[in-house]
């Protein structure tokens, strides 16, 4: 068969238009998707696996970023204030839904995410991702914190789980006088400087009747009286009688450790550590671990941080339809089932806590529901960020100096705080 020059033109054109239109046609069909390695992986790569066979044609790459909250966003944030049109779907920790909001960043989801929708989820989880009244991010798994304890020492001296954490100190100086065992401490915690000690002063300073700052006045609240007595109490009986020096060291594998090595009465952490508690192959205490809320000051009521991670949409994606199918396969029931039957994370869909076979797997979940109906959020605002940098500043200069004048630390760190919050009044926004 013989082709003239201007049929071989036409070939080498319709052959050019037909990749061209198939490389074009190929990119429309992927999903970049911005995450950290996950643990196990298998959950996750078997959650993409079945998204993709239920839609075929379509890929998701993926981009695994570092574990570390701090570094992964700053990653994100980089790519996001670049206007990356390359991602489509990211991973946000609970505490950044309103500052992508505020940034432009997110796309607000309720075309896609219905208020019917969003009453299947933990509604602390749902909180954290609203911003003025629109809603930036779906939850995946929720975390809490929570009082963890070694069962048998306290059932060897008479104690039940405290309610109070003056108790706590109370039973944990009898059983460390008592057991006489030098290699054994009172609690171990997250008092490191880093987002995690903000997370666990959190918990003391509202469960005193304190709060961190007046969302409605944009004020700091560190330097009023019920905020310093709970530093102070810190300072002066959770570390000052109980817990070695380390302590202000740890974050959340360092304390649990301790834990977990047999060395520690009691322990804060979030619910992925009843796991490793009571694993035999990871914990000499597997068996022997009780888990209860964290304790109140006489007078309040118990307060865990609200934790966890949530799927967000970039607001520069040129596939937002495309990014909010992942999004919802990623939280649909089977892929939080699963999260829930194999994974140390909690899931944030309500009625998977009746879920029989989840529940006769992790038991736990039974009393950690409660824990997380009442979980609070950090204060959903766009200037986070800087303010928990100066919190952290504060508490961490408060509980590691023994007999630190907490009136001038209180009041340099509120300042600082009023300075930033200052810009939110300004704008007038929350």
């Amino acid at each position: 068969m013989k082709f003239s020059h201007k049929g071989l033109l036409d070939i080498s054109t319709l052959v050019g238009f037909l990749l061209l239109s198939c490389a074009a046609g190929y990119a429309q069909t992927q999903v970049r998707f911005v995450t950290w390695r996950a643990d196990p992986q298998w959950v996750w790569d078997q959650a993409i696996a079945d998204f993709e066979a239920q839609n075929p044609g379509i890929r998701v790459v993926r981009e695994v970023g570092p574990h570390s909250s701090t570094e992964f966003h700053d990653l994100l944030t980089q790519k996001l204030k670049n206007r990356d049109p390359e991602v489509d779907v990211f991973f946000m920790d609970v505490i950044w839904p309103a500052e992508f909001a505020a940034a432009g960043w997110a796309l607000p989801l309720e075309r896609f995410f219905s208020r019917a929708e969003q009453k299947e989820f933990l509604e602390a989880a749902i909180q954290a991702n609203t911003y003025q009244g629109q809603i930036f991010g779906v939850p995946v798994f929720i975390d809490a914190g929570l009082l963890y304890y070694r069962k048998d020492l306290l059932k060897k001296y008479g104690f039940s789980p405290p309610r109070t954490w003056p108790e706590l100190v109370d039973q944990a100086k009898t059983i460390l006088e008592k057991e006489k065992d030098p290699q054994l401490t009172g609690f171990s915690a997250q008092f490191k400087q880093y987002e995690g000690l903000v997370c666990n002063m959190m918990e003391y300073i509202l469960s005193n009747g304190g709060s961190l700052w007046d969302e409605r006045e944009y004020k700091s609240t560190l330097n009023l009286p019920k905020a310093k007595e709970a530093v102070r109490f810190v300072r002066d009986r959770m570390i000052g009688e109980i817990s070695h020096r380390g302590v202000m060291a740890y974050q959340e594998p360092e304390s649990l450790a301790l834990f977990t090595q047999g060395r520690a009465i009691f322990h804060r952490n979030w619910p992925y550590a009843w796991e490793a508690a009571n694993d035999p192959k990871k914990s000499k205490v597997s068996g022997r671990v009780g888990m209860e809320a964290l304790p109140a000051f006489p007078g309040g009521k118990s307060v865990a941080t609200l934790g966890g991670w949530q799927l967000g949409i970039s607001r520069f994606s040129r596939k937002p339809d495309l990014a909010w199918k992942f999004v919802a396969s990623m939280t649909g029931k089977e892929s939080q089932r699963r999260i829930g039957l194999f994974t140390s994370r909690a899931p944030t869909r309500k009625q998977l806590y009746r879920d029989p076979e989840i529940l006769k797997k992790n038991p736990q979940f039974e009393s950690e529901f409660q824990t997380f109906l009442r979980a609070v959020p950090r204060p959903r605002t766009p200037v986070y960020i800087p303010l928990s940098n100066i919190m952290q500043r504060y508490f961490s200069s408060a509980v590691v100096v023994p007999n630190s004048d907490l009136d001038p630390l209180a009041s340099l760190a509120s300042r600082d705080m009023d300075r930033v919050l200052d810009l939110l009044r300004e704008k007038g926004r929350p």
